[in-house]
């Protein structure tokens, strides 16, 4: 159960706009809202009315991916390359779900702390993406500095730092945005999966480091993980996805196709 105390329109309009959007998607792969309520409560010294929001979901007692790779680094544990691909194969069907819609919805915020997983006995862990509260339709055309700006700001509330999309920090006065932001979380994502934090986090350990600029240029560095390590098809599959020109980043239809050859070729 998911209580949210609101205490403005706007975030009234934020809930109902959530709800809205999580009643659109019915996929194995994303976490159904299976109820909901929105209450008006009295507020403090008779004050206009409050709202709170009640929403409904399955739970998953395994907790997300984010927890499970905090747990996994303090036993310097890692993932097999074929549980790496099958995690993520499962993140690709839930998002081409999303990205499948006309017009097609970004989920905007892709991440580890999103991902709920369940662990299964001889079965790869079930993956499920949650959290609809940024969704949006995907395709947004920008003729303006000021619009590049408006979208900035947007995406610096609800899309996380260290899985945003170049464009969103640095976006052109004339452009074309599209649902390969998320498809740039994504590569973010299997690399988390892989290492446990995502592929630009290192350089806020470094005097002067600036995230913003390691994404924009994406400065990728490749920690040391298993031993045997993981295999560099793996490698080159991130950097696909991780390109900083929207326009030659891959669909999510490529994606799969591609994370399915490697399944085939690493799960012989």
């Amino acid at each position: 159960m998911k209580k949210v105390i609101i205490q403005s329109d706007e975030q009234l309009e934020l809930v109902r706009h959530e709800i809205s959007v999580s009643s659109l998607f019915s996929h194995p792969n994303l976490l159904p809202l299976l109820d909901h309520a929105i209450i008006a409560v009295k507020g403090k010294q008779n004050e206009s009315m409050n709202h709170e929001a009640y929403l409904l979901f399955p739970v998953h007692l395994d907790g997300t991916l984010l927890d499970n790779a905090k747990t996994m680094q303090e036993k310097k544990e890692f993932f097999p390359t074929i549980t790496v691909l099958e995690i993520f194969r499962q993140l690709c069907a839930g998002l081409k779900h999303m990205h499948s819609f006309e017009p097609p919805y970004a989920h905007n915020d892709v991440k580890p702390g999103n991902v709920l997983i369940t662990h299964r006995k001889g079965q790869p862990p079930l993956a499920i993406l949650m959290d609809f509260g940024s969704a949006r339709p995907a395709r947004k055309d920008i003729y303006s500095r000021s619009e590049a700006l408006q979208l900035q700001e947007w995406a610096a509330e609800h899309c996380s730092a260290p899985f945003r999309a170049p464009e969103l920090w640095d976006c052109p006065s004339n452009t074309k945005i599209d649902e390969r932001t998320d498809i740039w979380s994504l590569g973010c994502t299997l690399y988390a999966i892989m290492y446990g934090i995502s592929p630009f986090e290192y350089v806020l350990g470094e005097s002067g480091g600036s995230l913003q600029l390691a994404i924009l240029n994406a400065q990728i560095k490749w920690p040391p993980g298993p031993n045997p390590s993981y295999p560099e098809a793996l490698h080159q599959f991130i950097v696909w996805m991780l390109q900083p020109q929207p326009a030659v980043r891959p669909h999510i239809d490529d994606v799969i196709i591609h994370v399915d050859k490697l399944i085939s070729k690493f799960s012989s």
